[in-house]
């Protein structure tokens, strides 16, 4: 059948409801991963699925499911959950998994996360491309009994699994402000602190996947408002701003001062390895070089990997990795099926601030070294082209190519990639201090210019 350009992506599936997402290519969908599922495990017995709280699910998550029973395959349908919670359930049940969700995108798109038993990863280069070749190809067989449906409950037992990665006796009461904006934190984070010794004020907590206070999105700065402000006024301890689909979070000090990934990465690699010495830890290569230099000073290997989680996962699978962490906010757990969740890398924090006893603004001074860029985006016609030409005007300095183009020096470094959906090139710069940084960012803007198309030119 004809798939929408741009709705099956590197790591997942996500487009606009209606015009490249729909019943029928949801039906075709289910009916492929079923078919890839099976073909890989002969005893293959049933596929879990879950979704958001977008109004969306109501009509998609039906039409996949019977995709996948007109294969043969069983359903365990969870009904509402965060994306952490289908990679517990995929680990628990030892079973692939969907998910139907957007992650941060606005309430007109929807997508699937997919991943195989175990959370298994599921990208462009491992079955996610394959899963569209066969859309449409495959029969309906009425001879071939359809598989049956069944709803299950995994919310207390994945509450569980997530306080199992603190000393819960060990903590010290804080006051928590959390903005999960509408999202599928407002499901997952009451339960989880109900058992903690925690003051909890939850922010935007009813479900409603028409984002009506903010969008999703806490890798957007201006989405993090809400939040630095009711730390503020509450005198909280911290704060933890959620995505849609709560995987990911960022957290926000008792001043008010967003952590980046980066920061968050560190802290928790320095947690892990004070229980776990000389454990392996990977950061992806836009982190900071601070989170490196924290896990080798504290005595683990640091591994670099390439930017998203098929790649992470299944390094971490290769390496036995403890932990994995992404400038973007994804944390990974090698005890949580490889998989990642904001919400236990959230917990790990305050376990530092608990153990410490000190105040997040402080813990945080050891990482905050550098002076960053942030992400900067440069639309170019051939992101692949320019890449090469930079990394030849760049040729004399140490780089590599792992993912994208990636220069350095002892006083700063650059990472320069395409992006996955849009004809755009995304900047990473870091410097030992803000003038080198600002000094090395205006000579890059410069020489970027001239591969810009006139519209986007000094812009």
């Amino acid at each position: 059948m004809e798939v929408a350009d741009g709705l099956f992506k590197s790591y997942d599936i996500r487009g606009i409801v209606g015009e490249q997402i729909h019943p029928k290519v949801c039906y075709h969908i289910g009916k492929g991963f079923a078919s890839l599922m099976s073909e890989e495990d002969a005893n293959l017995s049933k596929i879990i699925v879950g979704h958001d709280m977008r109004p969306s699910a109501e009509e998609l998550v039906p039409a996949f499911i019977e995709g996948v029973i007109s294969e043969g395959v069983d359903v365990v349908r969870l009904g509402l959950c965060s994306t952490d919670m289908i990679y517990f359930a995929s680990g628990v049940y030892d079973s692939p998994a969907a998910i139907f969700t957007a992650s941060h995108n606005p309430s007109e798109y929807n997508g699937i996360k997919l991943c195989r038993a175990g959370a298994g990863p599921i990208g462009a280069e491992s079955g996610l491309f394959d899963i569209r070749k066969r859309l449409g190809e495959g029969i309906d067989r009425p001879d071939l009994p359809k598989g049956a449906v069944r709803s299950e409950e995994i919310l207390d037992s994945f509450v569980a699994h997530v306080l199992g990665f603190v000393d819960v006796a060990s903590l010290v009461p804080l006051n928590v402000v959390v903005d999960v904006a509408n999202g599928m934190g407002g499901l997952v984070v009451p339960p989880v602190f109900d058992n903690l010794p925690f003051d909890l004020e939850l922010m935007f907590g009813e479900l409603d996947g028409t984002f009506p206070n903010h969008p999703a999105d806490p890798l957007n700065s201006e989405n993090l408002i809400d939040l630095q402000e009711k730390v503020k006024i509450s005198k909280a301890d911290v704060g933890l701003a959620f995505d849609g689909d709560a995987d990911r979070v960022f957290l926000v000090d008792e001043l008010g001062h967003p952590l980046s990934g980066s920061t968050t990465t560190a802290l928790v690699a320095r947690n892990i390895l004070e229980k776990e010495p000389g454990s392996t830890i990977i950061h992806n290569l836009i982190c900071s070089r601070s989170v490196s230099e924290t896990i080798e000073k504290h005595g683990g290997k640091a591994l670099r990997s390439r930017v998203g989680h098929s790649y992470i996962k299944q390094l971490m699978a290769e390496t036995d990795a403890a932990f994995a962490g992404e400038h973007s906010g994804h944390y990974y757990f090698r005890d949580n099926y490889r998989a990642d969740s904001g919400l236990i890398a959230a917990l790990l924090v305050m376990q530092e601030m608990s153990d410490k006893q000190v105040p997040l603004s402080s813990l945080r001074e050891e990482f905050d070294i550098y002076s960053s860029t942030g992400e900067l985006n440069f639309q170019v016609d051939s992101p692949t082209d320019v890449i090469r030409r930079v990394g030849d005007s760049f040729s004399n300095y140490d780089h590599d190519l792992m993912d994208g183009l990636t220069v350095s020096t002892n006083e700063w470094w650059f990472n320069l990639r395409p992006s996955n959906t849009e004809p755009l090139l995304r900047l990473n710069l870091e410097a030992v201090d803000e003038t080198i940084m600002t000094e090395e960012l205006n000579k890059i803007s410069a020489y970027l210019q001239e591969f810009l198309p006139p519209e986007a030119k000094d812009v």
